[in-house]
């Protein structure tokens, strides 16, 4: 009999090529591409299938919008100094907020614009998270037993 998992984790990987350029000491440098690659870790609660193009669709619909651009032309990076922190960071909560609407909980991102370097930005190690998770599977749990009593004790579903 095969053990239930109570979340299963997965890694999507995303690539934008897109240009920006950095002030430094009050001097605006050459605007520069780069190929960056953004990594979503997340984990879906529960033992169902999960239908990976959907979330795969839906970062990639969010990060359409950079696509061949020039970074610092975009909000919120035409007034944010667009490194690869700041822009993993700002990247990794938009996405946080829009994959627990569809079931998904972000755990960490990964951002790089060149092969060498990576950035993470990660909460597996929140005790908010921790406990998020937690909560979830306890309703899982708790909603798979109101179903099996009520199929034990009457033939109907109390789900």
């Amino acid at each position: 009999m095969r053990k239930q998992k109570m979340y299963r984790e997965y890694r999507l990987k995303s690539y934008l090529n897109m240009s920006h350029y950095i002030i430094i000491d009050g001097r605006q440098g050459l605007s520069h591409p780069h190929t960056w690659e953004f990594v979503v870790t997340m984990i879906v609660v529960g033992d169902e299938f999960v239908q990976f193009s959907a979330f795969e669709s839906l970062i990639e619909q969010y990060l359409e919008k950079y696509q061949d651009k020039i970074l610092n032309t975009i909000e919120p990076f035409d007034t944010i100094v667009p490194t690869i922190e700041n822009v993993t960071d700002h990247f990794y909560e938009e996405l946080k907020g829009m994959l627990h609407e569809n079931g998904g909980e972000l755990v960490s991102m990964e951002g790089s614009e060149t092969p060498t370097r990576s950035y993470i930005v990660s909460r597996r190690n929140e005790p908010e998270f921790i406990e998020q998770i937690r909560r979830r599977q306890t309703e899982q749990i708790s909603g798979v037993i109101r179903y099996v009593v009520g199929q034990i004790v009457d033939g109907t579903d109390e789900n």
